[in-house]
């Protein structure tokens, strides 16, 4: 009877002691930590789980809030490219006779003012055109201090016409009009001995001769550049189907630096080379940092055609199943994870679909909000 007794009295504690743990869980959690979450999970089908964060929560998690709204953003489209002269301020120097080349004056990469002189050369061809021309102006000279009418007309104007002739002809060889007034006074004359002289001020780019050595007509010696304006050559891929207008705005960077530059021609050609679509800007260089042959990165701001939401890339973070997803909330702090579709970068700004204008999105602090809800195994899918 005794043992009866005991088993009935071991049962009756068990079963107390089961109801007591029951009612236990049952109760409502009065207690919060500052720094977890509020949390109302629903276990009906297609309902999503809540969570509440106060204001000292946010401002600890450093939580920040904006509202979408529709705009026009720019996407940067890259393009590599290479600096070069100027063709609209450059120039070539270069003899207009077959000619010796006697004495440079300047060197490759010196700067050059206007009227500088920059090689000496010899011509037997120089030489023929100055003895002709002497000898047309000493004779036009006289006829013109002519005081009596012992020459008819027709002679005073075949002297003139000489004359003439052979003026052109030693400017078009390009002897510079103070060697032909030197030829006039016939003071100090070296017959076939002629200088080209800088016809623009700039850098001497390019300079290929050597003193004693014969060049052809038309043989490029020099080229000067102004390099306050250079031009970039920026190659596109054939498959970029952007338009890029006059209007485009354009950066160029360089070495860290950026300097804003403007379309000038666009090819609609491809080249058969590079298989590459060309595009020529100009870009200021009035402090002289840029040089010709230089490689540089070139950026087209080109903004798009319709308006778009987009968030900061900090907004966006992958959800358990590891769909791209923000958090949303209301006014009553109450934040709610939602899937988006990830579109087009727009710098650190991206493109995102599924979720209204207007909404309210957390675009800071989301990464912290997800790793909290990890941690404590909320599913903000209720899978």
């Amino acid at each position: 009877m005794r043992k009866l007794n005991l088993v009935g009295a071991i049962c009756l504690s068990l079963t107390q002691l089961l109801l007591i743990n029951t009612a236990h869980s049952q109760e409502p959690h009065t207690h919060h930590d500052d720094s977890a979450f509020d949390a109302d999970t629903h276990s009906e089908q297609g309902q999503t789980t809540q969570f509440t964060l106060t204001a000292a929560q946010q401002r600890l998690a450093k939580v920040s809030i904006s509202k979408l709204k529709k705009h026009k953003p720019s996407q940067k489209l890259y393009a590599p490219g290479e600096l070069k002269e100027n063709g609209y301020t450059s120039y070539v120097v270069s003899p207009r006779t077959d000619s010796v080349i006697i004495t440079r004056h300047t060197a490759l990469g010196e700067r050059v003012k206007v009227a500088d002189k920059l090689i000496t050369l010899y011509s037997e061809t120089m030489a023929q055109a100055q003895a002709d021309y002497m000898v047309s102006a000493s004779q036009w000279q006289r006829i013109v201090n002519l005081t009596d009418q012992s020459l008819s007309d027709s002679q005073r104007v075949q002297a003139k016409t000489r004359y003439l002739a052979d003026l052109g002809r030693l400017t078009a060889l390009g002897l510079s009009p103070q060697a032909i007034h030197k030829l006039d006074d016939q003071s100090n004359i070296e017959l076939g001995q002629y200088s080209l002289y800088a016809q623009i001020s700039g850098v001497v780019l390019q300079d290929d001769f050597a003193q004693g050595q014969r060049v052809n007509t038309g043989q490029t010696l020099m080229l000067l550049a102004n390099e306050q304006n250079l031009w970039v050559e920026a190659r596109l891929s054939a498959n970029d189907s952007q338009h890029i207008s006059l209007d485009s705005q354009v950066i160029v960077e360089l070495q860290g630096q950026s300097y804003p530059a403007k379309v000038i021609q666009e090819s609609h050609t491809i080249d058969p080379i590079t298989r590459t679509r060309n595009v020529r800007l100009q870009v200021n260089n009035q402090d002289h940092q840029l040089h010709a042959g230089m490689f540089v990165n070139v950026y087209f701001i080109l903004p798009t055609q319709e308006a778009v939401l987009t968030v900061p890339e900090t907004a966006l973070v992958r959800g358990i199943d590891g769909d791209w997803q923000v958090f949303v909330t209301d006014e009553k702090s109450h934040f709610t994870a939602i899937e988006v579709q990830r579109g087009r970068a727009f710098g650190d700004q991206i493109e995102i679909t599924g979720v209204p204008e207007g909404t309210n999105v957390v675009t800071q602090g989301a990464f912290f909000i997800s790793s909290q809800l990890a941690k404590s195994s909320f599913d903000p899918h209720n899978h």
